[in-house]
């Protein structure tokens, strides 16, 4: 039996973030992983209800109005939102659960979810953040530019949550990532 509890994993872009999600979610199938919700039309290549949830900007707000999102942002000229009720119920149903969002956003939910346990993944360092935006071959320079600012002011959140781990490897990082995620829903108290 496990404990309940919502892993809130933050880092820059570049850092593996979602690479380590997909490999945890391989070795623990029962992790909830929180889909977002965006007003953004989908990229090439992504998928309704895995990526995200693709919605109008009217519906959009009318979430924001029901207390239909955990957390929510504006970027770029489109929105973003955690919805909090598959969330809500995944916690009931006693599963641990997994997002995966940005620094303001993973505040927005510390404030309101005291038990929410937050992971900072970070890279060995800027230069190897660089590095794999550029490999990507998804960024233009302005944008890895853009990037790498975030990145240093992203940094300065990483003391604002419970574990740091540094991907400077992906097999040690997810190995990392999982004994956390093992760790924290250990049940607690006598049986």
């Amino acid at each position: 039996m496990i404990k309940p509890v919502l892993f809130v994993l933050s880092a820059p872009s570049g850092a593996g973030k979602s690479t380590l999600i997909r490999r945890v979610r391989t070795t623990l199938p029962d992790l909830f992983y929180s889909i977002s919700c965006t007003t953004r039309p989908p990229r090439k290549g992504e998928v309704e209800a895995v990526d995200y949830y693709f919605v109008d900007k009217t519906r959009f707000i009318e979430m924001i109005g029901n207390d239909g999102f955990l957390e929510w942002k504006e970027v770029h000229g489109a929105m973003y939102g955690t919805p909090v009720e598959p969330i809500r119920k995944a916690l009931q149903d006693g599963r641990r659960c997994i997002m995966d969002i940005d620094v303001n956003g993973a505040m927005d939910v510390f404030r309101k979810i005291d038990e929410a346990i937050g992971i900072f993944i970070m890279p060995p360092d800027l230069r190897v953040l660089e590095q794999r935006l550029r490999l990507r071959c998804s960024d233009t320079e302005e944008s890895i530019k853009i990037r790498l600012q975030n990145a240093k002011r992203e940094l300065e959140f990483a003391a604002l949550f419970h574990y740091k781990i540094v991907n400077a490897d992906l097999l040690r990082a997810t190995t990392e990532l999982i004994e956390v995620i093992r760790r924290e829903s250990e049940p607690t108290g006598n049986i």
